[in-house]
């Protein structure tokens, strides 16, 4: 199948439902829609123009998520050195994407999402020190833009550095909605190079924005009745149940 146009009326259902459900989550916690998305359509049309299709969803709710919040300028001064590198790499994972067996990138990241999830909701407290919040911030930025272009998901570990550099909520969400907005343009750019982008993909994408934004503006009715310390935990409830969906994903796609 080549995406919603002239596709039968089982896949605009599905494809419809799956941008509801991951709106929902992206307004509940602020991230989630590309993963969700990518995970529910991949098996339906392929990893390829499913990350297409989840492009304008994810542009336009990162753009009101990032430019909206209300701390631009803060976020921008203390975040582009980390935002800078997760969008200069973002190439180099989608390269890598062409050749990767299926699966392999999902199977790695959905460990990666338990391994870090687990032991905070456990208790483990992870914090970075504002003296290597610069070098650290630039390094895991690299790994979190080769993830994005492999995987079309920007949360690992970039959600994992903005929690663990002690952001107030607000401020949280508007981080990683700069984040998301900044990789899912570097993310087309990428895929267009490579010959990944058409018209009718990119339209049915158009498409599925209806939908989704309803579901965002939803889910963030819901997250203002949830308090700061449920809402963290809330976030890394939704990370652990991203890497336990991916996993199993990923050994799926593998034995394909």
């Amino acid at each position: 199948m080549t995406g919603l146009v002239n596709a039968g009326p089982e896949l605009i259902l599905i494809s419809i439902t799956a941008f509801l459900v991951a709106g929902f989550v992206k307004g509940l916690v602020g991230f989630g829609l590309p993963t969700i998305g990518l995970g529910l359509l991949t098996v339906f049309v392929g990893v390829e123009k499913a990350m297409v299709l989840v492009l304008w969803p994810a542009f336009l709710t990162n753009l009101w998520q990032g430019l909206l919040g209300g701390h631009l300028k803060v976020l921008l001064r203390r975040l582009w050195p980390f935002l800078s590198a997760a969008v200069l790499v973002l190439g180099a994972g989608t390269l890598v994407l062409t050749r990767l067996p299926v699966g392999a990138a999902d199977l790695v990241l959905g460990i990666l999402m338990v391994a870090y999830a687990v032991p905070l909701l456990a208790g483990v407290v992870l914090a970075i020190p504002a003296r290597i919040e610069v070098p650290l911030g630039v390094g895991l930025g690299l790994v979190n833009g080769v993830f994005s272009g492999l995987t079309g998901s920007y949360t690992v570990p970039g959600v994992m550095f903005l929690q663990a550099i002690g952001l107030p909520r607000d401020q949280l969400i508007q981080a990683m909605g700069l984040l998301f907005l900044f990789s899912t343009v570097a993310l087309g750019i990428s895929l267009g190079s490579f010959g990944l982008v058409s018209g009718r993909e990119t339209l049915a994408s158009i498409i599925l924005v209806i939908p989704t934004l309803l579901a965002v503006w939803t889910g963030q009715k819901v997250r203002k009745r949830v308090s700061e310390a449920a809402f963290r935990r809330l976030i890394l409830a939704a990370i652990l149940a991203l890497g336990l969906y991916l996993i199993p994903l990923g050994v799926w796609r593998l034995a394909q």
